[in-house]
């Protein structure tokens, strides 16, 4: 059986989807009144990351700056989890601009955490951002417990990031 949580706002959309016993699918989508060039220019930059993640989780890149974005980049990050501090470091594992990337956890709190972004041209002018993320939490026992709790949790933080990107972009909500 396919478990499905699903929660739609006026131009988003949010999933989270079971692909089977232990692996998720984290699927959001946003219409933005932006050129797919200046919408991946705008996640082209590390630095945004920042901008886009809830204050609470103290997000932090530690990789030196400039960032030259490409397949193979290993970025460093920090970030406070329930109050506990964390390293992450992600691999950009593709990188085809202005259409799609795709970064991968190689250290942190997942057993796999896979996240592509995708800008799609929209008809009636704009871009989708579409974003299908694949995760697993480490050890099934952990997973079936604390599974409800990281989807809340992951709900939370893609909201918050839609709220975000629509406010530093296109200065709304």
């Amino acid at each position: 059986m396919l478990d499905t949580e699903h929660m739609t706002v006026t131009g988003a959309d949010l999933r989270i989807e079971r692909e089977d016993g232990a692996t998720w699918t984290l699927r959001a989508a946003q219409r933005l009144p932006l050129s797919r060039s200046e919408l991946f220019r705008f996640f082209a930059d590390p630095g945004n990351l920042a901008r886009i993640t809830p204050p609470a989780m103290h997000f932090d890149i530690l990789t030196p700056r400039p960032i030259a974005m490409g397949v193979g980049v290993l970025i460093d990050y920090r970030v406070r989890v329930w109050g506990v501090g964390m390293r992450w470091r992600t691999l950009i594992s593709s990188w085809d601009p202005p259409i799609e990337f795709v970064d991968t956890q190689v250290r942190g709190p997942y057993a796999e955490w896979v996240h592509r972004h995708r800008f799609i041209d929209l008809a009636d002018a704009g871009t989708l951002l579409q974003d299908d993320v694949r995760f697993r939490l480490p050890l099934a026992r952990l997973g079936a417990v604390a599974g409800p709790i990281v989807r809340q949790q992951l709900r939370r933080i893609f909201e918050f990031r839609r709220h975000a990107i629509a406010r530093a972009l296109v200065g709304g909500a």
